[in-house]
């Protein structure tokens, strides 16, 4: 599944990535792989956005951390923004 996702962090921060494969790339996560998450863990999934090509989902993750606001992630995850 090629998407754009968000993940909460333990201390309440949000992780914003995209991946082809999200199954794997949360596995990665979990498992301390990236640099951001490893000392923040647990993280859990919180938004996941499918796209039919990796450079959608790229241009959205992009977009979603400009963003850089908890309240606009928070509504988003929440279903207030579509």
């Amino acid at each position: 599944m090629i998407c754009a996702y968000i993940l909460k962090c333990k201390d309440g921060t949000y992780y914003v990535g995209s991946t082809d494969n999200l199954e794997r790339r949360l596995k990665q996560h979990l498992n301390g792989w990236s640099k951001y998450t490893k000392n923040r863990l647990p993280v859990k999934l919180v938004f996941a956005k499918e796209f039919n090509i990796l450079a959608e989902a790229r241009k959205y993750e992009y977009f979603l951390k400009r963003q850089r606001n908890k309240d606009f992630y928070n509504k988003l995850i929440s279903g207030a923004i579509v």
